[in-house]
């Protein structure tokens, strides 16, 4: 993947014949994402790829979140996963996760991907508000959303759990505002 590796991204929903690439991606790159990541644990196998994709169909047909797979479109190769969750109709609010596997780390994929997730909740869904909450340790979704240009708004106290206990969370917001008009005007990750 070159520089221009943004402009080269698809996002799409994941279907039942993206579970052989999502359970390679993320078994591939378990050493980085366990460390944030509940899900990702060394008994993550194809059932569980399988299960999430059911379940992003099912919560995507109802309209309460949006989940995409992210992929080179060259090669079709899935790099990752992006989504729109823990969605409030009435604020127009919803929250970001991200996530890129080791092999496309470091080449504004996160960054890039991110940004067509937030359009598409701005665009499509009315958002007026994404909630970006990232682990005070987690360096690389910090720079991410920073690089995003989402508003670091403070620490919130025990705001997410993770493997059984409260844990802090560095809360960002992004608004249609901080948004680059377009991808051009923005630098990757």
């Amino acid at each position: 993947m070159s520089a221009d590796a943004p402009s080269r991204l698809h996002l799409r929903a994941l279907g039942a014949e993206d579970a052989d690439a999502l359970h390679a991606a993320v078994r591939a790159s378990l050493p980085t994402l366990s460390r944030w990541l509940p899900w990702a644990t060394e008994a993550y196998d194809l059932a569980a790829a399988r299960a999430w994709i059911a379940h992003c169909e099912r919560v995507r047909e109802t309209d309460e979140e949006h989940h995409f797979g992210v992929f080179d479109a060259p090669s079709g190769a899935l790099l990752g996963g992006v989504g729109l969750n823990h969605r409030i109709p009435a604020y127009r609010s919803a929250h970001m996760g991200y996530w890129v596997g080791d092999a496309a780390r470091g080449r504004g994929v996160a960054v890039a991907a991110a940004r067509q997730a937030a359009r598409f909740g701005f665009d499509v869904l009315g958002l007026q508000r994404i909630a970006i909450l990232v682990q005070p340790d987690n360096r690389a979704s910090l720079r991410v959303a920073i690089k995003l240009g989402a508003v670091c708004e403070g620490i919130a106290r025990d705001a997410i759990v993770f493997e059984g206990r409260a844990c802090d969370a560095v809360v960002f917001s992004l608004l249609p505002r901080d948004l680059p008009a377009s991808p051009a005007d923005a630098g990757g990750d």
